[in-house]
């Protein structure tokens, strides 16, 4: 199959998104002819297929639009973007509350081909596990558990390398020159991911409650107070500023979970809690670490693939995050999370 071009991919996303209603011969004649209009047509059935248009009609009277959830499964380069500073960057600077309705009627976050990947990669783990003994599986959880609590805590600006975790978390050895706090993180996220393996289904369904549970398990004595916060919170490295009001908060929590209960799809299910629950920020701190957990959560209850981010850049991981804020684009965080699920099914079991 000859290569779909992603400039003109963006020169027909362009022109529908200003021409709602278009026919393909119309956006054909845009182009000026100038691919074909064979290339056009194929371009059009790969946006379809990553749900960033629809059709109404049929045959001939068939015409694009396109879908609710174009600006949140768009492409969008990093690099490009973050070249501006943050007050030069335009963004939704505020929580926005119909980002619930987007993702209802978004047919899926996952294109098709995105989804057969990582059920097939299921599948691998699926029969990798079931050769292993319960000694030899639960030797692999506990060097995914470590490498997880190492990356999740090292994106949140600990120092510990992985090899001091893996003797802080193994041999309660902790590391010269490193604050009580760095070990206290550490261990809690072991913690919390033991509380998850002796009671897999205490995170479903998603509720507030078992939300404050497990965060509180995360920053047990890191003096973080546990329930959903009564101020503003502000956020490194962005203008975006999320609800300042608990009752807004805990609205925006309901509908979260409502939303992720419904789902049927795994993989969104724990993309989703992972990204909702950091733009939302329900708690003071450990917002970032909490999606994490409960994200593998979702992943371990339904015995898919838990992930560890043990390969994320810390930087870029941020990045993809204050993208998602800003801009509320789910694309560059969906490609991490399927790159670490990959890693995951091919390095740990």
């Amino acid at each position: 199959m000859a290569k779909i071009h992603p400039e003109l991919e963006s020169i027909i996303l362009d022109y529908i998104r200003d021409n709602p209603g278009c026919s393909s011969k119309e956006i054909d004649e845009r182009i000026n002819n100038a691919v074909g209009y064979a290339t056009v047509k194929r371009t059009l059935k790969e946006l379809l297929s990553r749900n960033l248009i629809f059709t109404q009609g049929a045959g001939k009277a068939t015409r694009y639009q396109i879908t609710p959830a174009y600006n949140l499964l768009i492409e969008i380069d990093i690099e490009t973007y973050f070249e501006k500073e943050i007050d030069e960057r335009n963004i939704i600077g505020h929580f926005n509350p119909d980002i619930f309705k987007i993702l209802l009627e978004a047919k899926s976050i996952f294109t098709q081909a995105e989804i057969e990947k990582l059920n097939y990669l299921q599948q691998i783990f699926t029969k990798n596990i079931s050769l292993l003994s319960v000694t030899e599986y639960n030797k692999e959880f506990e060097r995914l558990a470590i490498d997880l609590s190492w990356k999740s805590s090292q994106i949140e600006g600990n120092t510990y390398s992985l090899l001091e975790t893996e003797r802080l978390l193994k041999e309660k050895e902790t590391a010269e020159g490193k604050t009580k706090d760095e070990a206290i993180m550490l261990l809690n996220h072991k913690s919390a991911l033991d509380f998850i393996v002796v009671d897999p289904s205490y995170i479903h369904p998603l509720t507030i409650a078992r939300i404050e549970d497990l965060h509180s398990i995360i920053t047990k004595d890191l003096g973080v107070s546990r329930n959903i916060r009564k101020r503003q919170v502000g956020i490194t490295g962005t203008n975006y500023k999320p609800i300042d009001n608990e009752f807004q908060i805990k609205e925006a929590l309901i509908s979260m979970c409502d939303l992720i209960n419904k789902r049927d799809n795994i993989f969104e299910k724990a993309l989703l809690v992972l990204i909702l629950i950091s733009y939302i920020q329900p708690f003071v701190d450990g917002n970032k670490r909490t999606a994490r957990i409960i994200s593998n959560a979702i992943l371990i209850y339904n015995n898919y693939c838990p992930i560890s981010f043990r390969t994320v850049d810390s930087v870029e991981f941020k990045k993809v995050m204050l993208l998602f804020y800003e801009q509320n684009n789910i694309n560059a965080i969906k490609q991490i999370f399927i790159e670490q699920f990959e890693f995951a099914v091919k390095t740990y079991f």
